[in-house]
């Protein structure tokens, strides 16, 4: 074994690190969306896509790939049969795919005690203590999720579609958005038959923008997102000592918006979920060759 890769993977990018057996990392990229409940295929040759950039962009053959272990942190791994499904399609010499939360836990504190959230385009939870893991959240952007990008973006358009309407107040958001549709109800509605939780979340940072110039409509969404995330964030029943880690795009744009109680906690994350993932190879990997040695 020369090499091991780390993935991480969402609704919105898949990235990827090739690093050497003592975790230096070599060679970075990043590819498409890879929410493997929402696209396994997609997501699969998203994947296979990030790590052969990944090979290049260190100089090294892609055609290692087949050589190489990799461990995997997916949007959607929690749920259902897809993680099995994914591991028997990948091509890797060995596969170990974790959820999201698990890589970003152990990007973001170590292997030691603490909490993350992740608040991207999808929401998740975890925390340590003594060892022992507890996930909140993860389900997906149709029955959970709140407090993400996709949800913020979807309830935009809500908002947006409510206010033509009449029922709601308006805004300037409110307009701006229907103006993307050449201020078309229908466009609107068209454009979620198909659309996936990256492309309702690419509209989150505007609500982020709007609320800071007193937007009403966008303050009504964020006071319900910021609820959900401190709903959640409630659960973990977090010390007075223990570290909070925030990560994900929407981190820097929550982190200041969070209640004192919350923003007490606040630590920079060691590691992002791909050095997570990493260390994660590094550990599993590594010990695998050593005992079969």
């Amino acid at each position: 074994m020369k090499f091991v890769l780390g993935i991480d993977g969402g609704g919105t990018s898949c990235r990827a690190a090739l690093a050497t057996v003592d975790g230096t990392v070599v060679g970075r990229a990043k590819s498409g969306a890879a929410n493997i409940r929402t696209d396994l295929t997609g997501a699969r040759a998203n994947i296979v896509e990030a790590a052969r950039q990944a090979f290049v962009a260190a100089g090294q053959n892609p055609e290692l790939i087949p050589q190489t272990p990799a461990v995997l942190g997916l949007a959607g791994a929690n749920v259902g049969t897809y993680r099995q499904q994914l591991e028997a399609i990948l091509p890797f010499s060995q596969n170990r795919v974790e959820t999201d939360a698990e890589i970003a836990l152990e990007g973001a504190v170590g292997s030691g005690d603490g909490a993350m959230a992740i608040l991207g385009t999808g929401t998740a939870y975890m925390a340590r203590r003594n060892g022992k893991s507890r996930a909140i959240g993860g389900w997906g952007f149709q029955v959970g999720d709140q407090g993400s990008g996709a949800r913020i973006g979807r309830d935009l358009l809500e908002q947006t579609l409510l206010a033509y309407d009449g029922i709601r107040q308006g805004s300037p958001l409110a307009q701006a958005m229907l103006a993307i549709f050449r201020d078309n109800p229908e466009d609107l509605v068209e454009f979620t038959t198909n659309a996936k939780p990256g492309d309702f979340g690419g509209f989150a940072p505007k609500v982020f923008e709007h609320a800071e110039k007193g937007d009403i409509v966008a303050n009504w969404i964020l006071d319900k997102a910021i609820a959900d995330v401190e709903a959640a964030l409630g659960v973990l029943d977090l010390g007075d000592d223990d570290p909070l880690c925030l990560l994900g795009g929407l981190a820097p744009l929550y982190a200041p918006r969070l209640s004192a109680r919350y923003r007490a906690l606040l630590k920079p994350p060691l590691d992002d979920a791909l050095g997570g993932a990493v260390q994660m190879a590094v550990r599993v990997f590594s010990s695998a060759t050593e005992a079969a040695r």
